[in-house]
Protein backbone atom coordinates (compact mmCIF):
# COMPACT_ATOMS: atom_id res chain seq x y z
CA UNK A 1 0.00 0.00 0.00
CA UNK A 2 1.36 3.39 -0.98
CA UNK A 3 1.92 5.82 1.86
CA UNK A 4 -0.20 8.97 1.76
CA UNK A 5 1.89 12.07 2.36
CA UNK A 6 0.32 15.35 3.48
CA UNK A 7 0.18 18.02 0.78
CA UNK A 8 0.91 21.72 1.20
CA UNK A 9 -2.27 23.74 1.56
CA UNK A 10 -3.31 27.24 0.51
CA UNK A 11 -3.06 29.57 3.51
CA UNK A 12 -6.69 30.79 3.26
CA UNK A 13 -8.02 27.25 3.07
CA UNK A 14 -5.87 26.19 6.00
CA UNK A 15 -7.14 29.15 8.03
CA UNK A 16 -10.73 28.10 7.34
CA UNK A 17 -10.19 24.40 8.09
CA UNK A 18 -8.25 25.20 11.27
CA UNK A 19 -11.56 26.39 12.77
CA UNK A 20 -12.79 22.79 12.81
CA UNK A 21 -9.84 21.12 14.54
CA UNK A 22 -9.67 17.98 12.42
CA UNK A 23 -7.26 16.54 14.97
CA UNK A 24 -10.27 15.95 17.21
CA UNK A 25 -11.77 13.55 14.65
CA UNK A 26 -11.72 10.05 16.15
CA UNK A 27 -12.17 8.40 12.71
CA UNK A 28 -15.08 6.51 14.29
CA UNK A 29 -17.25 6.56 11.16
CA UNK A 30 -20.38 7.84 12.87
CA UNK A 31 -20.65 10.56 10.21
CA UNK A 32 -20.58 7.98 7.40
CA UNK A 33 -22.91 5.49 9.08
CA UNK A 34 -25.64 8.09 9.43
CA UNK A 35 -25.17 9.62 5.98
CA UNK A 36 -27.33 8.45 3.07
CA UNK A 37 -24.69 9.59 0.54
CA UNK A 38 -22.40 6.69 1.43
CA UNK A 39 -21.78 4.51 -1.66
CA UNK A 40 -23.92 6.67 -3.93
CA UNK A 41 -23.85 5.05 -7.42
CA UNK A 42 -20.92 6.58 -9.25
CA UNK A 43 -19.25 7.54 -5.96
CA UNK A 44 -18.60 4.05 -4.60
CA UNK A 45 -15.88 4.06 -1.98
CA UNK A 46 -16.53 7.67 -1.02
CA UNK A 47 -17.99 8.61 2.33
CA UNK A 48 -17.81 11.48 4.78
CA UNK A 49 -15.06 9.99 6.93
CA UNK A 50 -12.87 9.45 3.86
CA UNK A 51 -13.41 13.04 2.71
CA UNK A 52 -12.47 14.42 6.13
CA UNK A 53 -9.27 12.37 6.11
CA UNK A 54 -8.49 13.58 2.58
CA UNK A 55 -8.81 17.17 3.75
CA UNK A 56 -6.67 16.46 6.79
CA UNK A 57 -3.97 15.32 4.37
CA UNK A 58 -4.31 18.43 2.24
CA UNK A 59 -6.16 16.74 -0.64
CA UNK A 60 -8.38 19.78 -1.11
CA UNK A 61 -8.26 19.86 -4.92
CA UNK A 62 -9.34 16.23 -5.12
CA UNK A 63 -12.39 16.94 -2.94
CA UNK A 64 -13.31 20.20 -4.73
CA UNK A 65 -13.09 18.54 -8.13
CA UNK A 66 -15.28 15.62 -7.02
CA UNK A 67 -19.07 15.56 -6.90
CA UNK A 68 -19.09 14.70 -3.20
CA UNK A 69 -19.65 18.21 -1.77
CA UNK A 70 -22.53 18.72 -4.22
CA UNK A 71 -24.14 15.41 -3.30
CA UNK A 72 -24.03 16.48 0.35
CA UNK A 73 -27.45 17.91 1.22
CA UNK A 74 -26.07 19.74 4.25
CA UNK A 75 -28.63 17.89 6.35
CA UNK A 76 -26.36 17.90 9.41
CA UNK A 77 -27.15 14.37 10.53
CA UNK A 78 -23.39 13.69 10.56
CA UNK A 79 -22.58 16.60 12.86
CA UNK A 80 -25.65 15.96 15.03
CA UNK A 81 -24.22 12.52 15.80
CA UNK A 82 -20.49 13.34 15.70
CA UNK A 83 -19.06 12.77 19.21
CA UNK A 84 -16.69 15.71 18.66
CA UNK A 85 -19.31 18.01 17.08
CA UNK A 86 -17.34 18.83 13.92
CA UNK A 87 -19.43 21.07 11.66
CA UNK A 88 -19.17 18.91 8.56
CA UNK A 89 -21.88 20.71 6.50
CA UNK A 90 -19.90 23.96 6.86
CA UNK A 91 -16.80 22.19 5.55
CA UNK A 92 -18.72 20.81 2.55
CA UNK A 93 -20.21 24.23 1.89
CA UNK A 94 -16.74 25.73 1.79
CA UNK A 95 -15.59 23.07 -0.65
CA UNK A 96 -18.44 24.21 -2.90
CA UNK A 97 -17.24 27.79 -2.65
CA UNK A 98 -13.84 26.75 -4.01
CA UNK A 99 -15.29 25.36 -7.25
CA UNK A 100 -14.92 27.65 -10.29
CA UNK A 101 -18.24 29.40 -10.78
CA UNK A 102 -18.58 28.19 -14.36
CA UNK A 103 -18.32 24.62 -13.05
CA UNK A 104 -21.12 24.87 -10.48
CA UNK A 105 -23.54 22.04 -11.40
CA UNK A 106 -26.87 22.74 -13.05
CA UNK A 107 -28.77 26.01 -12.68
CA UNK A 108 -27.65 26.99 -9.19
CA UNK A 109 -25.08 29.57 -10.21
CA UNK A 110 -27.30 31.23 -12.81
CA UNK A 111 -30.24 31.26 -10.41
CA UNK A 112 -28.10 32.90 -7.73
CA UNK A 113 -26.88 35.53 -10.22
CA UNK A 114 -30.47 36.14 -11.33
CA UNK A 115 -31.53 36.65 -7.73
CA UNK A 116 -28.77 39.17 -7.00
CA UNK A 117 -29.34 41.06 -10.25
CA UNK A 118 -33.13 40.85 -10.71
CA UNK A 119 -34.51 39.96 -7.29
CA UNK A 120 -35.54 36.37 -8.02
CA UNK A 121 -34.03 33.07 -9.21
CA UNK A 122 -35.96 32.93 -12.47
CA UNK A 123 -35.43 36.58 -13.50
CA UNK A 124 -39.19 37.16 -13.62
CA UNK A 125 -39.84 40.75 -14.63
CA UNK A 126 -41.36 43.11 -12.11
CA UNK A 127 -44.39 43.85 -14.30
CA UNK A 128 -45.10 40.15 -14.86
CA UNK A 129 -44.82 39.50 -11.13
CA UNK A 130 -47.18 42.35 -10.25
CA UNK A 131 -49.73 41.37 -12.89
CA UNK A 132 -49.63 37.83 -11.52
CA UNK A 133 -50.25 39.05 -7.98
CA UNK A 134 -53.17 41.16 -9.19
CA UNK A 135 -54.69 38.32 -11.22
CA UNK A 136 -54.42 35.73 -8.48
CA UNK A 137 -55.70 38.19 -5.89
CA UNK A 138 -58.76 38.86 -8.03
CA UNK A 139 -59.34 35.12 -8.37
CA UNK A 140 -59.12 34.45 -4.64
CA UNK A 141 -61.38 37.43 -3.93
CA UNK A 142 -64.27 35.41 -5.40
CA UNK A 143 -63.95 33.04 -2.43
CA UNK A 144 -62.59 35.63 0.01
CA UNK A 145 -64.38 38.93 -0.74
CA UNK A 146 -62.21 42.00 -0.21
CA UNK A 147 -58.95 40.06 -0.56
CA UNK A 148 -56.00 41.46 -2.50
CA UNK A 149 -52.22 41.02 -2.36
CA UNK A 150 -50.75 44.05 -0.55
CA UNK A 151 -47.46 45.14 -2.14
CA UNK A 152 -44.88 47.41 -0.45
CA UNK A 153 -47.35 48.24 2.30
CA UNK A 154 -46.09 50.68 4.90
CA UNK A 155 -46.24 49.74 8.61
CA UNK A 156 -47.25 46.12 7.95
CA UNK A 157 -47.02 43.64 10.81
CA UNK A 158 -45.87 40.75 8.61
CA UNK A 159 -43.58 40.62 5.57
CA UNK A 160 -43.93 37.53 3.40
CA UNK A 161 -41.65 36.24 0.63
CA UNK A 162 -43.06 34.08 -2.19
CA UNK A 163 -41.11 31.35 -3.95
CA UNK A 164 -40.29 31.97 -7.63
CA UNK A 165 -41.59 28.55 -8.65
CA UNK A 166 -44.99 29.57 -7.29
CA UNK A 167 -44.86 32.92 -9.04
CA UNK A 168 -43.75 31.21 -12.27
CA UNK A 169 -45.86 28.06 -12.36
CA UNK A 170 -47.41 26.67 -9.17
CA UNK A 171 -49.59 29.78 -8.93
CA UNK A 172 -52.41 28.57 -6.71
CA UNK A 173 -49.99 27.18 -4.12
CA UNK A 174 -49.91 30.77 -2.87
CA UNK A 175 -53.60 30.65 -1.96
CA UNK A 176 -53.01 28.67 1.23
CA UNK A 177 -50.98 31.36 2.97
CA UNK A 178 -53.27 34.04 1.57
CA UNK A 179 -56.37 32.34 3.00
CA UNK A 180 -54.67 32.18 6.39
CA UNK A 181 -53.79 35.88 6.25
CA UNK A 182 -57.35 36.70 5.14
CA UNK A 183 -59.02 34.70 7.90
CA UNK A 184 -56.64 36.06 10.56
CA UNK A 185 -57.25 39.66 9.33
CA UNK A 186 -53.48 39.97 9.09
CA UNK A 187 -51.76 43.25 8.27
CA UNK A 188 -49.24 41.84 5.80
CA UNK A 189 -47.33 42.64 2.62
CA UNK A 190 -44.98 41.33 -0.06
CA UNK A 191 -42.18 43.29 -1.75
CA UNK A 192 -42.49 44.55 -5.32
CA UNK A 193 -38.80 43.75 -5.87
CA UNK A 194 -36.30 41.39 -4.25
CA UNK A 195 -39.15 39.08 -3.26
CA UNK A 196 -37.44 35.69 -3.76
CA UNK A 197 -37.76 33.29 -0.81
CA UNK A 198 -35.01 30.90 -1.91
CA UNK A 199 -31.30 31.47 -1.29
CA UNK A 200 -29.18 29.57 -3.80
CA UNK A 201 -26.14 31.55 -2.61
CA UNK A 202 -26.14 29.24 0.42
CA UNK A 203 -26.21 26.19 -1.86
CA UNK A 204 -23.32 27.42 -4.01
CA UNK A 205 -21.09 28.52 -1.13
CA UNK A 206 -21.25 32.20 -2.11
CA UNK A 207 -20.78 34.02 1.19
CA UNK A 208 -21.02 37.56 -0.17
CA UNK A 209 -24.20 36.91 -2.14
CA UNK A 210 -25.73 35.26 0.91
CA UNK A 211 -25.12 38.44 2.89
CA UNK A 212 -26.37 40.62 0.02
CA UNK A 213 -29.69 38.78 -0.14
CA UNK A 214 -30.17 39.06 3.63
CA UNK A 215 -29.30 42.77 3.66
CA UNK A 216 -31.89 43.35 0.93
CA UNK A 217 -34.59 41.97 3.24
CA UNK A 218 -33.33 44.01 6.19
CA UNK A 219 -33.31 47.24 4.18
CA UNK A 220 -36.84 46.65 2.90
CA UNK A 221 -38.15 46.11 6.41
CA UNK A 222 -36.53 49.27 7.68
CA UNK A 223 -37.68 51.36 4.72
CA UNK A 224 -41.29 50.24 5.16
CA UNK A 225 -41.30 50.07 8.98
CA UNK A 226 -42.38 46.42 9.06
CA UNK A 227 -42.59 44.63 12.42
CA UNK A 228 -41.62 41.07 11.48
CA UNK A 229 -40.81 38.92 8.49
CA UNK A 230 -41.78 35.28 8.23
CA UNK A 231 -38.56 33.40 7.54
CA UNK A 232 -38.92 31.76 4.10
CA UNK A 233 -40.20 28.19 4.18
CA UNK A 234 -37.42 26.80 1.94
CA UNK A 235 -34.85 25.21 4.25
CA UNK A 236 -32.00 26.93 2.45
CA UNK A 237 -33.98 30.15 2.20
CA UNK A 238 -34.71 30.37 5.92
CA UNK A 239 -31.36 29.03 7.10
CA UNK A 240 -29.49 31.10 4.50
CA UNK A 241 -31.38 34.23 5.47
CA UNK A 242 -30.66 33.64 9.15
CA UNK A 243 -26.96 33.13 8.42
CA UNK A 244 -26.79 36.22 6.21
CA UNK A 245 -28.69 38.37 8.69
CA UNK A 246 -26.36 37.32 11.50
CA UNK A 247 -23.39 38.49 9.43
CA UNK A 248 -25.11 41.81 8.77
CA UNK A 249 -25.87 42.33 12.46
CA UNK A 250 -22.28 41.51 13.40
CA UNK A 251 -21.12 44.26 11.04
CA UNK A 252 -23.73 46.73 12.27
CA UNK A 253 -26.12 46.09 15.21
CA UNK A 254 -28.58 48.49 13.57
CA UNK A 255 -29.30 45.75 11.03
CA UNK A 256 -31.28 43.83 13.66
CA UNK A 257 -34.88 43.30 12.49
CA UNK A 258 -37.84 41.30 13.75
CA UNK A 259 -38.61 37.87 12.35
CA UNK A 260 -40.66 34.79 13.12
CA UNK A 261 -40.67 31.23 11.86
CA UNK A 262 -43.77 29.89 10.16
CA UNK A 263 -44.34 27.37 12.98
CA UNK A 264 -44.36 30.04 15.69
CA UNK A 265 -46.62 32.19 13.54
CA UNK A 266 -49.20 29.47 12.82
CA UNK A 267 -49.11 28.21 16.41
CA UNK A 268 -49.81 31.70 17.74
CA UNK A 269 -52.69 32.30 15.33
CA UNK A 270 -54.34 29.08 16.50
CA UNK A 271 -53.73 29.66 20.20
CA UNK A 272 -54.95 33.26 20.03
CA UNK A 273 -58.14 32.18 18.28
CA UNK A 274 -57.42 34.31 15.21
CA UNK A 275 -58.16 31.28 13.05
CA UNK A 276 -60.45 28.31 13.74
CA UNK A 277 -59.89 24.79 12.42
CA UNK A 278 -62.20 21.88 11.62
CA UNK A 279 -60.63 18.43 12.03
CA UNK A 280 -63.54 16.66 10.39
CA UNK A 281 -62.42 17.67 6.89
CA UNK A 282 -59.38 15.38 7.34
CA UNK A 283 -61.22 12.37 8.74
CA UNK A 284 -60.32 8.94 7.40
CA UNK A 285 -56.68 9.71 6.64
CA UNK A 286 -53.50 9.13 8.62
CA UNK A 287 -50.94 11.95 8.68
CA UNK A 288 -47.21 12.00 9.40
CA UNK A 289 -44.62 14.78 9.64
CA UNK A 290 -41.26 15.09 7.87
CA UNK A 291 -38.70 16.92 10.03
CA UNK A 292 -36.90 19.31 7.67
CA UNK A 293 -33.14 19.25 8.32
CA UNK A 294 -32.60 23.02 8.23
CA UNK A 295 -35.73 23.77 10.26
CA UNK A 296 -34.84 21.16 12.85
CA UNK A 297 -31.41 19.88 13.84
CA UNK A 298 -29.34 22.42 11.87
CA UNK A 299 -31.32 25.36 13.26
CA UNK A 300 -31.05 23.91 16.75
CA UNK A 301 -27.32 23.26 16.42
CA UNK A 302 -26.39 26.68 15.09
CA UNK A 303 -29.02 28.96 16.62
CA UNK A 304 -30.20 27.09 19.69
CA UNK A 305 -33.79 26.47 18.62
CA UNK A 306 -35.07 23.85 16.19
CA UNK A 307 -38.72 23.19 15.34
CA UNK A 308 -39.76 19.70 16.37
CA UNK A 309 -42.76 19.94 18.71
CA UNK A 310 -44.47 23.00 17.21
CA UNK A 311 -45.33 21.42 13.83
CA UNK A 312 -46.62 18.29 15.54
CA UNK A 313 -48.89 20.41 17.74
CA UNK A 314 -50.19 22.34 14.71
CA UNK A 315 -50.93 19.15 12.78
CA UNK A 316 -52.77 17.69 15.74
CA UNK A 317 -55.08 20.72 15.76
CA UNK A 318 -56.03 19.78 12.17
CA UNK A 319 -56.28 15.97 12.28
CA UNK A 320 -57.31 13.13 14.57
CA UNK A 321 -54.92 10.49 13.25
CA UNK A 322 -51.22 11.40 13.45
CA UNK A 323 -48.25 9.03 13.51
CA UNK A 324 -44.52 9.76 13.68
CA UNK A 325 -41.96 8.38 11.28
CA UNK A 326 -39.01 6.51 12.78
CA UNK A 327 -36.43 7.85 13.42
CA UNK A 328 -37.65 11.41 13.85
CA UNK A 329 -36.80 14.87 15.15
CA UNK A 330 -33.01 15.34 15.33
CA UNK A 331 -32.27 11.88 13.96
CA UNK A 332 -34.70 12.08 11.05
CA UNK A 333 -33.33 11.28 7.59
CA UNK A 334 -33.03 13.97 4.92
CA UNK A 335 -35.43 13.61 2.00
CA UNK A 336 -32.53 14.07 -0.43
CA UNK A 337 -33.45 17.51 -1.78
CA UNK A 338 -31.32 19.73 0.45
CA UNK A 339 -28.18 21.60 -0.47
CA UNK A 340 -29.56 22.37 -3.91
CA UNK A 341 -30.01 18.69 -4.82
CA UNK A 342 -33.56 19.29 -6.06
CA UNK A 343 -32.59 21.59 -8.98
CA UNK A 344 -29.15 20.07 -9.61
CA UNK A 345 -28.57 17.46 -12.36
CA UNK A 346 -28.20 14.59 -9.90
CA UNK A 347 -31.68 13.09 -9.90
CA UNK A 348 -30.60 9.44 -9.56
CA UNK A 349 -28.14 10.32 -6.80
CA UNK A 350 -30.81 12.33 -5.00
CA UNK A 351 -33.21 9.40 -5.27
CA UNK A 352 -30.54 7.10 -3.79
CA UNK A 353 -30.24 9.52 -0.90
CA UNK A 354 -34.04 9.37 -0.51
CA UNK A 355 -34.22 5.60 -0.07
CA UNK A 356 -34.26 5.94 3.72
CA UNK A 357 -36.97 8.60 3.60
CA UNK A 358 -39.16 6.42 1.41
CA UNK A 359 -38.71 3.52 3.82
CA UNK A 360 -39.69 5.79 6.73
CA UNK A 361 -42.85 6.92 4.97
CA UNK A 362 -43.83 3.38 4.00
CA UNK A 363 -43.31 2.02 7.52
CA UNK A 364 -45.40 4.85 9.01
CA UNK A 365 -48.50 3.68 7.14
CA UNK A 366 -49.45 7.31 6.57
CA UNK A 367 -51.76 8.49 3.79
CA UNK A 368 -50.43 12.06 3.91
CA UNK A 369 -46.91 13.35 4.52
CA UNK A 370 -46.91 16.91 5.87
CA UNK A 371 -43.85 19.09 5.22
CA UNK A 372 -42.65 22.60 6.06
CA UNK A 373 -40.17 23.16 3.22
CA UNK A 374 -40.77 23.65 -0.51
CA UNK A 375 -37.72 21.59 -1.53
CA UNK A 376 -38.80 18.72 0.72
CA UNK A 377 -42.27 18.89 -0.75
CA UNK A 378 -41.06 18.71 -4.35
CA UNK A 379 -38.72 15.82 -3.55
CA UNK A 380 -41.22 13.76 -1.57
CA UNK A 381 -44.15 14.51 -3.89
CA UNK A 382 -42.42 14.32 -7.29
CA UNK A 383 -39.02 12.62 -7.23
CA UNK A 384 -39.41 9.84 -4.67
CA UNK A 385 -42.59 8.38 -6.28
CA UNK A 386 -40.78 8.33 -9.62
CA UNK A 387 -38.15 5.93 -8.25
CA UNK A 388 -40.09 4.09 -5.54
CA UNK A 389 -43.52 3.09 -6.75
CA UNK A 390 -45.09 0.48 -4.46
CA UNK A 391 -46.49 2.81 -1.79
CA UNK A 392 -48.82 5.71 -2.56
CA UNK A 393 -49.26 8.81 -0.41
CA UNK A 394 -50.16 12.50 -0.63
CA UNK A 395 -47.90 15.41 0.32
CA UNK A 396 -49.13 18.66 1.85
CA UNK A 397 -47.44 21.77 3.18
CA UNK A 398 -48.25 22.35 6.83
CA UNK A 399 -49.80 25.72 5.92
CA UNK A 400 -51.80 23.95 3.19
CA UNK A 401 -53.17 21.58 5.85
CA UNK A 402 -54.05 24.56 8.05
CA UNK A 403 -55.69 26.41 5.14
CA UNK A 404 -57.71 23.37 4.10
CA UNK A 405 -58.87 22.95 7.71
CA UNK A 406 -59.86 26.61 8.12
CA UNK A 407 -63.30 27.67 9.14
CA UNK A 408 -63.34 30.48 6.59
CA UNK A 409 -64.96 33.62 7.97
CA UNK A 410 -65.76 36.33 5.44
CA UNK A 411 -65.04 39.94 6.22
CA UNK A 412 -67.93 42.25 7.02
CA UNK A 413 -69.20 44.72 4.41
CA UNK A 414 -67.03 47.60 5.64
CA UNK A 415 -63.84 45.50 5.54
CA UNK A 416 -64.70 44.21 2.07
CA UNK A 417 -65.23 47.74 0.78
CA UNK A 418 -62.00 48.89 2.41
CA UNK A 419 -60.04 46.02 0.86
CA UNK A 420 -61.46 46.72 -2.59
CA UNK A 421 -60.63 50.42 -2.32
CA UNK A 422 -57.08 49.68 -1.14
CA UNK A 423 -56.59 47.22 -4.00
CA UNK A 424 -57.75 49.74 -6.59
CA UNK A 425 -55.46 52.47 -5.20
CA UNK A 426 -52.46 50.14 -4.94
CA UNK A 427 -52.65 48.75 -8.47
CA UNK A 428 -53.19 52.21 -9.95
CA UNK A 429 -50.11 53.44 -8.07
CA UNK A 430 -48.10 50.51 -9.39
CA UNK A 431 -49.33 51.00 -12.93
CA UNK A 432 -51.37 47.79 -13.11
CA UNK A 433 -54.80 48.08 -14.74
CA UNK A 434 -56.91 45.53 -12.86
CA UNK A 435 -59.84 46.08 -15.22
CA UNK A 436 -57.79 44.23 -17.84
CA UNK A 437 -56.83 41.40 -15.49
CA UNK A 438 -57.78 37.94 -16.71
CA UNK A 439 -57.32 34.58 -15.04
Amino acid sequence: MDMVMPKPMDADIREFLDKFDFSSCMVCGTCSNGCPITDTPGMEGWDTRKVLRMLAYGMVDEVVESNFPWLCTGCGRCSYSCPMGIDIPAVMGHMKSLRDRDKVPGTLQQGMVNNVETGNNLAIKKEDYLVGMAELGEELAEECPGFYVPVDKQDADILFFPNSKEVYGDFEDQFWWWKIFYTARENWTVPSEGWEAVDWALFTGNYEANKTLAKRKIDFMKEHNISRMIMPDCGGGSYGCRKGMDKCVMEDPNNEVGFTYLYDYLLQLIRDGRIKLDKSVNAGKRFTWHDSCKHGRELERHFGKGYFEEPRWIINQCVDDFVDMTPNRGLNYCCGAGGGMWPMPYEAESAWHARYKYDQIKRSGADVVVVGCSNCRDQIMRRIPKFYTDYKYEVKYIWQLVAESLVLEEWDADMIAKGQAEAKAQWEKLGIDITDVEY
